[in-house]
């Protein structure tokens, strides 16, 4: 008889067990509801606000509109050909060692064993100049080696000079430099993506930058020991087609490729500054070096790169509400890979992508004054402040967001930099036209306006003039006061690893000592 009542009363305690358990779970389920709502009505009135101001926050804003074909620098055979087969070796296809590599934009500067291959070239933020004799060695030595003697790299009989050692070496190269410089004669260049599928057009996109920085160091040593071999002719022209490779991918709307032209613009400043430093080009040959180089402006490359990655990014938060699949490029070689976000509410992604817009608005847009031509280093340290303080407190609707930003914000200082010293190179070829003008440097940049540049750029960091003395051995000092924003006297700082530190001394543009 005692078992009945204890049955009850177990039946009783499951029954509002599980109505408790129903109620609760309708209490998530309303809570869930109201957040979502919340969340998107947040959303939609900041979007809906912010493009009454003329901001834009689709794809479509800032895809690059299609070009006819026989136009399009990636539709020509060389590049086209270079994309069909990286594509198909992502898919597993061809195998790489019989592919035809010289027609595919396989400038592959390092043969052999890495140990090898030279290691302390010139570098003209610390002012030194290339050294081609380990250039040299290494092409020659590889000659002897049973690989070298199938994968040639030609070397003649006897010793030349390493520049034209170097020179011949790379002439296995010529054959499809020839089409490369054929391709950028195309007006357009609009890489064939699927930019609706963000990391997947990622992915695609990074083994064709790692072609790109590979041509950049080829085309680097060549005008290299083009210089050193007085053809600064041809120096010139491999300059432009240098800087015209890099621009290919200026109208991309991911950072990742602004970074890869940025560091590819660093190498080409390289030949440039051993062209001015060597006295190798003429009054006319500078003019249009100059030109060549006025026409980069990475200050509106950042504005563009920084609404791209806005709207790839709230893109790509939106489209990982509707499948509830997130997407991550795993490696340098594109590989994505997918996790699972089945259960997580749309207030998370509502969330963030309100959280990434008014982070963009609020600490990223500015960062750079595009009609004024000023950057503020200030405005970035105090954003990272709020940011990292904001990081202690954990908030679930701006975790991706907040990842999101450092990498984002600190690329600002890469485009400032490079655009300061892009402007150092405009004011070097100014100066090295007086000087062939007139025997010597001027004793004021103001001297070189109108004649030889038609407007002298400013300091990015700070608005004021440029700073410039001359030395007494016939040299001077062009600088910038760098990121830090102190005057340094024209100073570059090291870092413990022997690098130039790019935060802090200046920013300077100055020959060797002869």
């Amino acid at each position: 008889m005692s078992d009945k009542p204890k049955s009850k009363l177990r039946w009783r305690l499951l029954r509002w067990g599980l109505i408790g358990l129903a109620l609760s779970a309708t209490l998530a389920a309303i809570l869930v509801t109201e957040e979502n709502w919340r969340l998107k009505h947040a959303w939609e009135n900041f979007k809906h606000e912010a493009e009454a101001r003329g901001e834009r926050f689709d794809m479509a804003s800032v895809v690059p509109p299609t070009v006819p074909d026989d136009q399009n620098f990636f539709c020509a055979p060389i590049v086209a050909s270079t994309l069909a087969w990286e594509r198909q070796h992502q898919n597993n296809g061809p195998d790489k060692t019989v592919a035809d590599v010289a027609s595919r934009m396989q400038f592959n500067i390092y043969p052999g064993d890495s140990e090898s291959w030279p290691t302390n070239g010139g570098n003209w933020q610390r002012s030194t100049l290339t050294d081609l004799v380990p250039w040299q060695r290494l092409y020659r030595n590889f000659a002897e080696t049973p690989e070298g003697k199938t994968n040639v790299y030609p070397v003649p009989a006897q010793p030349q000079s390493p520049a034209a050692d170097v020179l011949l070496a790379l002439g296995r190269f010529d054959p499809a430099l020839d089409a490369l410089r054929q391709a950028s004669l195309r007006p357009y260049a609009r890489i064939p993506l699927d930019y609706a599928s963000d990391f997947d057009a990622a992915g695609e996109l990074l083994p064709w930058l790692a072609r790109m920085k590979g041509c950049a160091q080829f085309l680097n040593l060549r005008i290299l020991a083009e210089l050193q071999n007085n053809q600064g002719a041809q120096a010139l022209e491999d300059v432009k087609l240098l800087l015209r490779v890099n621009d290919c991918v200026r109208e991309q709307p991911l950072l990742i490729s602004h970074l890869v032209r940025i560091a590819i613009m660093a190498i080409a400043l390289q030949p440039v500054y051993e062209g001015l430093a060597g006295h190798h080009w003429s009054d006319a040959q500078l003019a249009e070096l100059e030109q060549t180089l006025s026409q980069q402006d990475y200050l509106a490359d950042y504005e563009f790169a920084m609404r791209g990655e806005k709207a790839t990014a709230i893109d790509t938060f939106e489209k990982e509400r509707i499948t509830r699949e997130m997407k991550n490029v795993a490696d340098d070689k594109g590989t994505v890979v997918t996790n699972r976000l089945r259960w997580m509410p749309s207030a998370y992604f509502y969330g963030n992508e309100l959280a990434f817009a008014q982070m963009h608005q609020q600490f990223i847009a500015p960062l750079v004054d595009l009609t004024n031509r000023i950057a503020a280093p200030a405005a970035l340290r105090q954003a990272q402040a709020i940011i990292q303080d904001r990081m202690k407190h954990y908030s679930y609707y701006q975790t991706k967001a907040r990842m999101l930003f450092p990498a984002i914000a600190n690329s600002v200082q890469r485009y400032v930099r490079i655009q300061a010293q892009v402007d150092l190179a405009c004011v070097a070829c100014a100066l090295e036209r007086y000087r062939l003008a007139h025997g010597n440097y001027p004793e004021t940049l103001d001297a070189l306006t109108p004649q030889f540049i038609t407007q002298l750029p400013h300091d990015l960091i700070n608005g004021q003039p440029l700073h410039y003395r001359r030395t007494d051995k016939g040299q001077f000092v062009l600088y910038s006061i760098g990121w830090d924003e102190n005057d340094d006297g024209g100073k570059v700082f090291l870092t413990s690893k022997g690098s130039v530190d790019q935060k802090k001394g200046d920013w300077v543009w100055q020959y060797p000592a002869q």
